[in-house]
């Protein structure tokens, strides 16, 4: 193993950022040039981690600590376990990716990828730190490149949404900043210490005081995740952001509010978990069928696959709220094959706006017979997301379901009922894009091709690849959970 690799991947795409706004104000091509190198460096480094990832170990592996504020206990601690390394894998993924699809940014391409590599960097740090402090520096950093790039070079209400979207994590992140200092000084822990593996074994005072500390972090998780009713901010944030950003904001950046639940909710506060453990299951659902239902009426694509993440985000809830093993061994998984399907279903949602200069769905119709290799990718695609046997979203809800019912009966029988609304507006919306007659307004457009069609198959490649052999993943996984306290399961 390369010691420094951890770290090593999280400066990497600040690097870049630094190389691209280096080069001369008129470049407009060597900037995804580096971009490009930088991200497929990083993805590299991070599948490397995940072949040399010991899965019968115990604990963070391919850790690294430095102090940095002694006197507070803060230091530079990172390190990867089953929960962390699929979400860092995803994000070196799906950055390489979103710059990808960026190819033909003309706007200001300098502070695009530059930005976009920063956020790598904010999300790959949220993932791999150790260190309660680190952690939510990093969680708030990805804020700014987020809100430029949406706020830039989004669509028409482009401020609004960035605004909002900012409002909304600002004042969740306020709340969970309370909740980690109440961690802090009641661990019990001499010398005090931000260190999350030293506040996992820490035993907080119960009663009153876990109730509140539980509240203020959930409510700074849930916004991220997004759960109802802290979502209305997702729906905005990706109609107007463009299609690369949506990539990252559904495929990795919802999952840091899933990651922090099993993290910090469940690692520090077990007895307040399952205190609002029914809770939560009620959430959930709601989540589930509040985000298919409103899909279901959506005219805009962009808007129907936003409401779509919402619906499909519960099952990570779900899975959490059920705390038995193979639930939460669901959860993670749901938020792996959900990052993946989400963010190949947007970037097909962007080749068709750019073909066809709409995303209205009602002036939409026969895109199959000018659009065959967008129409295969998009059924596909669509099928994952309700779940067809064979690939990752089959995988990963079946699981949840399964662990959910041991302990959740009810509530995981009406979350199931998800996947038959699902069904209806993902082959519904099919229907109406893709087959029937040609719109008339829809006669020239031309198919995806080159370049295109890279990051789609490659996206199709790992939802098929876990669904066919779902142990390349769940093996991390069980890592991950099996460290988590113990629940009576």
């Amino acid at each position: 193993m390369f010691p420094g690799l951890l770290s090593a991947i999280i400066i990497v795409p600040v690097l870049g950022a630094l190389v691209i706004m280096l080069l001369p104000t008129e470049e407009t091509r060597a900037p995804r040039a580096v971009a490009a190198f930088f991200s497929l460096v990083v993805l590299l480094a991070s599948l490397y981690i995940w072949l040399e990832f010991d899965a019968t170990r115990a604990g963070p592996q391919f850790a690294e600590q430095a102090p940095w504020i002694p006197s507070l206990g803060i230091s530079l601690h990172f390190g990867v376990d089953g929960l962390s390394l699929p979400m860092v894998v995803l994000t070196t993924l799906l950055t390489v990716v979103a710059v990808i699809s960026s190819w033909n940014v003309s706007l200001r391409p300098k502070e695009y990828f530059a930005l976009l590599l920063i956020l790598e960097t904010a999300i790959l740090g949220v993932f791999s730190s150790l260190d309660l402090v680190v952690f939510f520096l990093f969680w708030e950093l990805e804020l700014i490149p987020m809100f430029l790039l949406i706020g830039i070079w989004g669509g028409a209400r482009r401020e609004y949404a960035a605004f909002k979207f900012v409002i909304y994590t600002f004042v969740g992140s306020g709340l969970m900043l309370v909740g980690i200092l109440a961690l802090y000084f009641n661990s019990g822990i001499e010398p005090r210490t931000f260190d999350m593996l030293a506040l996992a074994s820490a035993r907080f005072p119960t009663g009153w005081f876990q109730t509140v500390a539980f509240v203020l972090l959930f409510i700074g998780f849930a916004v991220k995740l997004p759960v109802f009713p802290f979502h209305t901010w997702l729906p905005d944030a990706h109609v107007e952001a463009p299609t690369s950003v949506s990539v990252i904001l559904a495929g990795v950046l919802l999952k840091m509010g899933g990651y922090g639940m099993l993290r910090v909710l469940l690692g520090f506060l077990p007895d307040a978990t399952r205190e609002f453990a029914f809770a939560l299951g009620v959430l959930a659902v709601i989540n589930v069928l509040y985000g298919a239902s409103v899909s279901m009426v959506q005219r805009d694509l962009k808007s129907m696959v936003a409401y779509s993440s919402i619906s499909h985000m519960g099952y990570v809830l779900l899975g959490l709220a059920a705390l038995t093993s193979v639930s939460l061994n669901g959860a993670v998984l749901q938020m792996f094959s959900h990052g993946v399907i989400t963010a190949l279903l947007f970037l097909l949602v962007g080749l068709v706006y750019e073909k066809a200069h709409t995303r209205q769905i009602p002036d939409l119709g026969g895109l199959a017979a000018r659009m065959p290799v967008l129409a295969v990718a998009f059924s596909a695609a669509g099928l994952a997301s309700l779940g067809l046997p064979g690939m990752s979203g089959f995988v990963a809800e079946f699981t949840v379901f399964v662990g959910s019912f041991q302990t959740m009966q009810t509530l995981t029988i009406l979350a199931a009922v998800g996947i038959v609304v699902t069904a209806g507006y993902v082959l519904w919306m099919l229907q109406r894009v893709f087959f029937g007659p040609l719109v008339a307004s829809q006669v020239a457009v031309a198919d995806a091709r080159g370049l295109e069609v890279v990051p789609v198959a490659a996206l199709l490649g790992v939802v098929l690849l876990v669904g066919l052999y779902p142990s390349v993943i769940t093996g991390v996984i069980g890592h991950g959970v099996a460290a988590l306290p113990p629940l009576g399961r």
